[in-house]
């Protein structure tokens, strides 16, 4: 029978003097890797997939849409009703309007919610670079909400056609189509950017959606109730300038027939979240976490 043998002794760690001293150094074998933006991208995305309120958003956001979207075309189409000459991919606007509150939830939480936990004390020390987390969880977000939203705004529009056929209802032209689906897509995928920013200057979720909510519905419900003539220059500007209105205005369906027109709501809306994001990232290196 063979004895068994003793283990074998592990290498020690590599102790080596510097030049020029008699005090030994530590080097370790452990390969140092300089971190990049991509090593935070890849953990926010493990966060913003990991997390029920992720899944919850968006399952509701795409049942609003898709439901909403469907339902208005399928009443349409079934009442008779003439929409001559009309875009029919308006009919997906409905669905849209009441999912903005998903994405705007899903934006603040996206980073009030790690200041509400404290979870943001973590992430900072796996980062140090203050502005590198911001912009990963800005790219990581708006590369999910715009995906969301092209997928079910597409998928509206294609079973809309064919409800509304016999409506009258002309065939969107490719702008149309464009405007329609990527252009509304990008839109409201800023509009959830800008709601991420504000959480992080916010710092609480509640405030924060308090906040983009007031944005979304103020200007339009405080419209509604100015009858005084000499308000009447404000009351307009506030229903050109309202969300509800820029978010029409893809479909070519605007409530007014001044302000924004084409493509400008797409740059208000790049405009405000690239200030918002400035004042973000100066706050972000100024206070402690």
């Amino acid at each position: 029978m063979s004895t068994p043998q003793p283990p074998m002794p592990q290498a020690g760690p590599a102790w080596q003097a510097a030049p020029g001293s008699s005090y030994p150094t530590y080097t370790s074998p452990i390969p140092v890797v300089r971190t990049h933006l991509g090593h935070a991208l890849a953990s926010e995305w493990t966060k913003i997939r990991s997390v029920r309120s992720t899944m919850w958003t968006l399952g509701v956001f795409v049942l609003l849409v898709v439901g909403i979207g469907l339902l208005t075309g399928a009443l349409v189409g079934s009442s008779g009703s003439e929409l001559q000459g009309e875009n029919p991919l308006a009919m997906g606007f409905f669905g849209l309007l009441l999912g903005t509150m998903c994405l705007i939830t899903l934006g603040v939480l996206t980073t009030a919610s790690e200041y509400g936990t404290g979870m943001i004390r973590t992430t900072m020390t796996a980062c140090p670079s203050r502005g590198r987390v911001l912009a990963a969880k800005a790219i990581v977000f708006f590369a999910v909400a715009f995906v969301v939203t092209l997928t079910a705004s597409v998928f509206v529009a294609l079973v809309q056609i064919p409800l509304l056929e016999g409506t009258g209802a002309k065939d969107p032209s490719g702008e149309e189509w464009l405007k329609g689906t990527v252009g509304v897509s990008l839109y409201l995928a800023l509009l959830g950017l800008l709601s991420l920013v504000v959480g992080s200057i916010i710092r609480h979720s509640a405030g924060a959606i308090t906040i983009m909510i007031g944005t979304v519905l103020a200007p339009l419900v405080i419209a509604l109730f100015m009858f005084s003539e000499s308000l009447e220059d404000v009351r307009q500007a506030l229903f050109e300038y309202s969300i509800p209105n820029q978010l029409s205005v893809f479909y070519s369906n605007s409530l007014t027939q001044t302000g924004p027109s084409g493509w400008d709501p797409l740059w208000i809306i790049l405009g405000a979240t690239a200030a918002a994001f400035a004042a973000a990232y100066a706050l972000l290196e100024k206070r402690d976490v």
